[in-house]
């Protein structure tokens, strides 16, 4: 059966609504019983964890012009899921404040921030800021996949951007556009071709005259190369960054939870962290993880989470600080 640990990792991963931890563990629990001969348990718990993972999204069309261009997903993400800056975190709470109350708003001409712009180099939680805002607001989140929004015929891309604002004003939800900058860059730019710089005016007037009670949420990792006419449109922008040593050991320390080895050394492991976004050190700390069960150790030292965040500094051809 499960050890002691890995029970009370689950029903805290489950009462913090943290679904990427909860099926984590559950995996390790497959692990664990696999090891222990008990081979169809072990392959109920892998394919419960699979179905979840499968039902949680799921593609939609908005209409028939629009077959796979919108994925749909019900988020469960909370605000103390994410690592950011104390700031950052009071921005996102009034955001969340101003929706709840946003008929008290209303009631004195007011509306609540609606339109946000995320900006900050990739893995530092921008995605995951719209699965939050979904999750705590108990909306759906509905990704514009940019790839497929934009066409190289004349007129489609702004046709299909008018069908998505309508849809925004029909069904109340998170809708995101991420690598927005593929249409919100600079119409200055020397690359620029006439077909985009309408795109892009087509953007603004449609964002700028929608009413609805949906949250729109850009994201770029390139704020430099983004049009300044599209700021002013937006009711709320944040900046986010690499994590500092501080938020690295609150991230290190929770992704591992019940797997980190006892006198885990998490200073030093926050050290080796830096300049390594969110997404990649949880990754190394997966992959920490992952090599701790294939090693039948089921914790993990800190040694080995140090090998895995040089993997990942080497693989972007980075140096490590100091």
């Amino acid at each position: 059966m499960a050890t002691s640990e890995q029970i009370i990792s689950l029903i805290k991963s489950y009462l913090e609504n943290d679904r990427e931890r909860f099926s984590t563990i559950a995996l390790q629990v497959a692990a664990h019983e696999a090891r222990q001969g008990h081979t169809a348990l072990a392959y109920d718990i892998r394919s419960l964890v699979d179905q979840a993972k499968a039902a949680s999204q799921k593609v939609i069309p908005l209409n028939k012009d629009l077959e796979d261009l919108v994925l749909l997903s019900h988020p469960q993400e909370r605000l103390s899921d994410l690592i950011v800056s104390d700031a950052t975190r009071k921005r996102l709470e009034r955001i969340l404040r101003e929706f709840r109350q946003k008929d008290s708003l209303k009631k004195h001409g007011l509306s609540n921030r609606r339109k946000l712009l995320l900006t900050g180099p990739p893995g530092t939680g921008k995605t995951m800021t719209s699965s939050i805002l979904a999750g705590e607001l108990h909306l759906p989140l509905f990704l514009i996949m940019m790839d497929k929004l934009v066409t190289k015929f004349m007129g489609e891309t702004s046709a299909k951007l008018r069908q998505i604002f309508h849809a925004i004003n029909e069904r109340i939800g998170v809708y995101l556009f991420d690598e927005f900058d593929a249409i919100g860059a600079e119409r200055a730019l020397d690359n620029d071709v006439g077909e985009m710089r309408r795109v892009l005016n087509s953007f603004l007037q449609f964002i700028e005259h929608d009413n609805s009670e949906s949250l729109i949420v850009a994201a770029t990792n390139n704020r430099k190369i983004l049009d300044q006419a599209l700021f002013r449109r937006f009711d709320d922008v944040l900046h986010y960054n690499l994590p500092t040593e501080k938020e690295a050991q609150h991230l290190i320390a929770n992704r591992l939870a019940a797997f980190k080895a006892k006198r885990f050394p998490l200073v030093q492991c926050s050290q080796a962290a830096l300049r390594l976004s969110h997404a990649e050190i949880a990754q190394a700390c997966d992959d920490a993880i992952k090599e701790a069960i294939l090693d039948n150790t089921e914790t993990v030292s800190g040694k080995q989470l140090c090998q895995m965040l040089d993997e990942r500094h080497t693989a972007y051809g980075r140096q490590k600080d100091g």
